[in-house]
């Protein structure tokens, strides 16, 4: 058998990806299945976005274009980060091959072996593995007696002469929390005093928040730390583009300058085709993705109200993204989240995600990135698994 690094031998695989992978075998064997599982919106890519991708290949699309983007996705990537309040200019900006890639990027020219990098769960499967693959540590911080919240006190708690990073995600995933302005600054203000410590701030659902909650960058929730903070954004969840593959970062110059070298041995630049589509979808109408989102609020109101019909399930109101993850410990009976969430594809065609992956195995995340018959019908067939057992 072939000598692996460690590192690759550390890294195992996505859990969202194979539960996605397994339902979609299921379907494709001409069964009906549930998709609770991988965070993919339903809907179809805007058509103003899909028109200039066609425009696009009337022109001279094939050659590379520069390895950070192109200079006028680059610019529209800057005016949609200063409208949110975060400071940034098209040199500070990186596109890369999907928000997952730019924060793998950041995360690899800001980490060495041994470092530390705080995050708090649960968390978004990749983010340990990033780590890991950068040689460095995840410390991570149990926030679920907090709401899924990250409080000052328990990052002081955490912070060691080795912390290099923060990473933080709000709207969250798993989870749907939302930071307020008021708490992320409660967080800025431990930071300061540790000015070895860069934010890596994934904000692919900002656009997602809902009950009249705002979803603020923490870049803008706290200006003192533009400097050291690293926004990732993305088109996947938003823009129903997940598999155009494109993601975008700014932050401070040496950072991205370092992201954009690195970048050049390993990707180059991202599609051309997807960077017009991507222009065509920072500078055209917002309200395709307003009523996306309308939608995603309507499902997430039904989803709640069935999963809370079901004995057994507790859960907390998702206020932004679009996941549901409740605790499903007086479930169990003994077996583990992923042996029930195993059991519920295989009996009852029902695709979700164990909390093992996410730093919570009391826990599984349901989608709710589906259609409302979709919600109707998976909660009952879940109702029905669990009242079998």
């Amino acid at each position: 058998m072939t000598k692996l690094s460690r590192r690759a031998g550390g890294l195992g695989e996505s859990v969202t990806l194979r539960i996605d992978a397994r339902a979609k075998a299921i379907a494709g064997a001409g069964e009906r299945v549930i998709p609770f599982g991988a965070g993919e919106p339903d809907f179809d890519t805007p058509a103003h976005i899909k028109e200039a991708a066609r425009r696009a290949l009337d022109g001279r699309i094939g050659t590379y274009t520069p390895v950070p983007g192109t200079p006028a996705l680059r610019e529209a990537a800057a005016r949609s980060f200063e409208q949110a309040g975060i400071p940034s200019r098209a040199a500070d900006v990186i596109v890369s091959c999907g928000a997952k890639h730019s924060l793998f990027n950041a995360l690899s020219v800001l980490l060495d072996d041994n470092d530390e990098a705080i995050l708090p769960a649960p968390y978004w499967v990749s983010y340990p593995s990033m780590c890991e693959a950068s040689g460095a540590r995840a410390a991570v911080v149990d926030t679920r007696a907090d709401g899924c919240i990250l409080t000052p006190q328990a990052l002081e708690r955490a912070i060691s002469p080795r912390t290099r990073v923060l990473i933080l995600v709000s709207p969250g995933n798993p989870t749907g929390v939302t930071h307020t302005r008021e708490q992320l600054a409660a967080l800025g203000d431990v930071l300061r005093r540790h000015p070895q410590i860069t934010v890596v701030s994934d904000e692919i659902y900002r656009h997602l928040a809902y009950d009249g909650i705002e979803a603020v960058p923490f870049a803008a929730a706290c200006p003192a730390l533009a400097g050291r903070t690293v926004t990732v954004h993305g088109l996947s969840k938003s823009y129903a583009m997940t598999g155009w593959r494109i993601g975008y970062a700014t932050g401070p110059s040496d950072v991205i300058a370092a992201m954009i070298r690195y970048q050049s041995h390993t990707t180059s630049n991202p599609a051309a085709i997807a960077q017009a589509a991507a222009l065509a979808a920072l500078t055209g109408p917002m309200e395709p993705v307003h009523r996306m989102r309308e939608a995603f609020d309507r499902r997430r109101k039904l989803m709640v109200a069935r999963l809370r019909a079901i004995p057994g399930m507790q859960l907390a109101t998702p206020t932004g993204a679009f996941y549901c993850f409740p605790e499903i410990s007086a479930l169990l009976g003994g077996s583990t989240a992923l042996e029930f969430t195993e059991r519920l594809l295989e009996r009852e065609r029902v695709a979700c995600v164990p909390g093992e992956a996410f730093g919570a195995p009391e826990n599984m995340r349901l989608s709710y990135a589906c259609s409302e018959n979709d919600i109707e019908e998976g909660c009952a067939r879940l109702a029905r698994f669990i009242a079998s057992r």
